[in-house]
């Protein structure tokens, strides 16, 4: 298994607006079928100090292996979504593990 965790940080994060058009281009990423299984979601409401809650947005992808994650990467509807997106957030943050 290959696990693709993503953290995205909002340019506007006061705007609903932008938060919802980052939401719907994260769920078209669904539709990939290269992805196993998909998780959205924001921090959890867990407090201890190694806890990074700064993020506004996150994307947890699990793959059969890298093989696969890697027809993600190039996979058309990842790609636009990173055209139409990427103007949404200041920063982005991501975590690759290789799960034995």
């Amino acid at each position: 298994m290959f696990l693709h965790s993503v953290y995205f940080w909002l340019s506007n994060p006061e705007s609903t607006d932008d938060r919802a058009a980052l939401q719907a281009g994260l769920e078209s990423l669904r539709g990939i079928s290269a992805i196993q299984t998909a998780y959205i979601g924001t921090p959890a409401e867990t407090r201890r100090p190694v806890i990074d809650h700064s993020y506004d947005l996150s994307l947890v992808l699990a793959f059969a292996d890298k093989a696969a994650h890697d027809v993600y990467q190039d996979h058309p509807v990842h790609l636009e979504f990173v055209a139409e997106c990427k103007h949404l957030w200041s920063q982005v943050k991501i975590y690759d593990v290789d799960a034995k």
